[in-house]
């Protein structure tokens, strides 16, 4: 019952199911392998191939980070308004 209706339940608000912990952790996990990766690379390796394989490895979360960025100030928040 609410103050509105008295006759009629009020309705929950929908909530969206939290998503299992392996739907979250791929990408944090590889993007983490991925920097690691790329700073040993650069820590160990200081020519030829092991530089291009450093710069690939810490540009590639840098980009995905700034991707999601974006995609998340473009994207209204759930409260109204832009994010």
């Amino acid at each position: 019952m609410n103050a509105v209706s008295p006759e009629k339940p009020m309705p929950f608000p929908s909530v969206s199911a939290p998503r299992p912990s392996v739907a979250v952790w791929p990408w944090p996990i590889g993007l983490g392998l991925l920097t690691t990766f790329g700073l040993l690379s650069a820590l160990l390796g200081q020519h030829g191939v092991w530089l291009a394989l450093s710069w690939a490895a810490l540009s590639i979360p840098l980009i995905v980070t700034v991707v999601c960025l974006i995609r998340a100030w473009r994207r209204p928040s759930s409260k109204g308004g832009l994010s």
